[in-house]
């Protein structure tokens, strides 16, 4: 049996030293607290953890970008422009 983390995984309650089970909620070994428990407490991401596959999942495929301006910016930049000559004239 591993060592008892200082706090309980599931319910966040302090754990004795040398307690078998969570005081709290009575979770232990077999359910739910290990080694792969401990990584949580610790704020490090779980080595199993795969970040490419993270954002895929989440955001899906990346979406490209356009070349070049889109239209309504070579009319901004016309007007401003047409505006700037207005003003100097």
């Amino acid at each position: 049996m591993s060592q008892p983390p200082e706090c309980c995984p599931n319910c966040g309650a302090e754990v004795p030293a040398n307690a078998k089970a969570c005081p709290e909620c009575g979770s232990d070994e077999q359910t739910g607290w290990s080694e792969r428990a401990e990584y949580g407490r610790l704020g490090v991401p779980d080595p199993e953890f795969n970040y490419g596959e993270f954002v895929q999942e989440e955001f899906g495929e990346p979406r490209s970008r356009e070349r070049g301006l889109s239209w309504w910016w070579w009319v901004a930049a016309v007007l401003l422009l047409a505006a700037l000559l207005g003003f100097l004239l």
